[in-house]
């Protein structure tokens, strides 16, 4: 699966990886959900991180249809608001 991290790029993911990103999209929307910003910028940067350990970059001149897309690490909480369906930022 292909993973783009906004203003990062495209991380290349087996599909197998997808419950534990799951985990952290499901601890992320809580805590947006509670407006909690310390734990939704700490999360965002574990799930970030998690895809970044994971995955491997695609070459920067490549340009695939992406699964995925995830904020970039600056992103605010309402900017992912914004971004988020009722799914989160993860299908499941």
């Amino acid at each position: 699966m292909i993973v783009r991290v906004m203003g990062e790029g495209q991380v290349i993911l087996a599909d197998s990886h997808l419950t534990e990103l799951n985990k952290l999209d499901d601890e992320l929307l809580a805590e947006m959900e509670n407006g909690d910003g310390p734990g939704f910028r700490r999360t965002l940067q574990a799930l970030l991180a998690k895809v970044h350990e994971l995955g491997e970059p695609l070459p920067d001149d490549s340009l695939e249809p992406s699964a995925l897309i995830l904020p970039s690490p600056e992103a605010t909480l309402e900017e992912v608001r914004e971004m988020l369906s009722d799914d989160g930022l993860i299908p499941g």
